[in-house]
């Protein structure tokens, strides 16, 4: 499971810097009632971790080494695409008429999601095998 939090970290640093680059934090810090860029930062650094503690838990045994990795890292990235981005996040925030709506926001979304997927399958693999060693 430290390898898929470290993973996941590793993916969402990467990923939140795209984020403030495209002025998207408010909005993730939006989902506990802020519009502040560091809750937003601390809002999606903690989702980082989580989702990638649980990338170990259900893919960990299929993802132990780099090419698989980063096969299944990304296909995970694609499904927190669609269903955070695309469903869960703009449902929790009222804007009903954004579920599913693939613009701008949403494309730059899946790169961000795709680069975070991408990260957390190479840190996994690369470091999963050192920690079980130890």
């Amino acid at each position: 499971m430290i390898a898929g939090i470290a993973g996941g970290l590793a993916g969402g640093l990467v990923f939140g810097i795209l984020m403030q680059a495209w002025d998207m934090l408010p909005m993730v810090a939006m989902l506990i009632d802020s519009e502040s860029v560091a809750v937003g930062w601390l809002v999606h650094l903690f989702n980082s971790a989580l989702f990638g503690a649980i990338f170990a838990i259900l893919f960990g045994r299929w993802a132990s080494t780099l090419l698989p990795a980063i096969g299944i890292g990304l296909a995970y990235g694609v499904l927190w695409w669609v269903v955070g981005a695309l469903l869960i996040m703009p449902a929790w925030l009222g804007m009903n008429e954004m579920i599913f709506e693939l613009n701008t926001t949403a494309w730059r979304s899946l790169a961000g999601h795709l680069a975070y997927g991408l990260l957390l399958g190479v840190v996994f693999a690369l470091i999963g095998p050192r920690l079980r060693r130890d």
